[in-house]
């Protein structure tokens, strides 16, 4: 079997304006609750994207997850709550116990908390009875799997400000890069 690089997508900075674009179209690819088409005002749960927009006065920028080849965050996940699906580190919902150790863990800080809700059945003297309590669950970038035309977030982008790294991308960048320092290297002994 072949061990293939897991791909990911990554924000150019300097493409990106900070329109928030990309965070509304996540959050509308994974957004369950409101299953029919969206207009201003119906939308009944908060907007909790699976990445992070971060900006300040120079720069905007989408931060989510990497999918990391050796991941940290899944070398920590109790009862096997993240888990490698299609090449991609995701989250299974009915196993993350809301720990916070994945979050802790990720050296990008690509994961953040959402609040799920969960239908618990309770014991009441022997008749069934059912309540929903809200439970924290751990939320980050699954590269829309599944999900047909890719990443939401780069489909909907203006700026075309993200990319899909392949293996392919990996090893074409490594080498021009070997290339660049060979040059470089030639350069300076040429001097």
């Amino acid at each position: 079997m072949k061990n293939e690089i897991s791909s990911f997508i990554i924000a150019d900075p300097s493409k990106c304006v900070g329109c928030r674009s990309c965070e509304l179209a996540c959050f509308t690819v994974h957004n369950t609750k409101n299953s029919t088409g969206y207009t201003v005002g119906t939308i009944t749960t908060p907007v909790i994207p699976r990445l992070f927009l971060v900006r300040d006065e120079q720069f905007a920028m989408p931060v989510q997850c990497r999918h990391c080849e050796d991941a940290p965050c899944a070398k920590v996940r109790p009862y096997n709550a993240i888990t490698i699906v299609d090449g991609a580190i995701t989250i299974d919902e009915d196993n993350c116990i809301g720990c916070k150790t994945c979050i802790m863990a990720c050296p990008i800080g690509a994961i953040g908390l959402t609040e799920k809700t969960m239908k618990s059945q309770l014991e009441d003297l022997g008749k069934n009875k059912f309540a929903f309590k809200e439970k924290m669950i751990a939320n980050k970038c699954d590269l829309c799997i599944g999900i047909e035309g890719g990443p939401a977030c780069a489909e909907v982008c203006p700026t075309k400000a993200f990319r899909i790294i392949r293996e392919e991308d990996l090893k074409t960048n490594i080498n021009n890069k070997r290339k660049q320092n060979a040059i470089n290297i030639l350069n300076v002994i040429n001097q």
